[in-house]
């Protein structure tokens, strides 16, 4: 497949901006749509609840962990002690967190693909220029959810390994470790979300990964931003939806086929009709 030749692709900041852009543009459905995008909001609700008390249960068993884990400062003064077995808490925590959201991420859309289906046809119904393929069926979605989610699982898990040791650097570990944990939980978010649309037009995995390489500071943009927004329990229900039709204008805007993003924000809050279930 050959990839598309855009003049002015965007760099730097600029294209990570547009990339956080692409996410707020796929908000609009909820305005056009309520509906549909309610009904994509359901499988987030039901794992946020999960994750969510999973992560209480973490909270709430911190100290004891990170002091099961640092045995040798047992016998450390009191003041070294307490800051080796605090960066240990913190490490542990955002560890935690980086995998909550790549399980939220991947249990949701193995859960609720079918209906993230929907919202993608819808996407591309507005927009325009796509076929409508073959749909995989109620199980054939559910099969593709898991395999694409345990994929992501892996992944986060070989980062949060870097991620937990990177925390266990004093005073400025946490920081480095989060920042670290959203720019590559971001892009893993990233690369799951263009999944759907990208598989739709029958994209080879390796085109995929070139197109991702080739416009990483818009990919990252975008990922980051819902890295961010599924952070929050609330606002993750709601985001949820929005990122499956974000990501959807994001692969086309990869593949050169929008380029008028002011135009593709307009399309997506007119009232259309959805595409049928079948």
């Amino acid at each position: 497949m050959e990839l598309p030749r855009t003049a002015h692709r965007q760099r730097g900041l600029p294209a990570f901006a547009g990339g956080v852009g692409t996410l707020f543009r796929g908000f609009r459905l909820w305005g056009s749509s309520p509906g549909l995008m309610a009904l994509g909001a359901l499988p987030a609700l039901v794992v946020g609840v999960v994750v969510l008390t999973a992560i209480v249960l973490l909270a709430v068993n911190l100290d004891g962990l990170a002091a099961w884990i640092t045995p040798f400062a047992d016998r450390w003064d009191e003041v070294w002690r307490t800051a080796v077995r605090f960066a240990a808490a913190l490490a542990l925590l955002i560890l935690a967190i980086l995998l909550a959201v790549s399980t939220f991420t991947a249990l949701t859309l193995a859960v609720g693909d079918p209906f993230y289906e929907r919202i993608w046809l819808a996407v591309e119904q507005r927009l325009g220029g796509f076929r409508q393929a073959d749909t995989l069926g109620f199980w054939g979605s559910v099969r593709r959810g898991v395999a694409s989610g345990l994929k992501l699982v892996t992944l986060s898990a070989l980062l949060g390994l870097g991620v937990f040791l990177l925390g266990l650097i004093p005073i400025a570990g946490g920081v480095l470790a989060f920042c670290v944990g959203a720019l590559g939980g971001g892009w893993l978010v990233a690369a799951e979300l263009l999944g759907r649309p990208f598989d739709g037009r029958e994209v080879p995995p390796a085109v995929q990964r070139r197109l991702r390489r080739q416009n990483r500071a818009r990919v990252l943009g975008f990922g980051v931003a819902v890295y961010l927004m599924f952070l929050l329990p609330f606002v993750a229900v709601l985001a949820t939806p929005a990122a499956v039709a974000g990501a959807t204008v994001l692969a086309r805007r990869l593949l050169g086929e929008d380029s008028d993003q002011a135009e593709v924000g307009d399309r997506l809050g007119r009232r259309l009709p959805h595409p049928s279930a079948d």
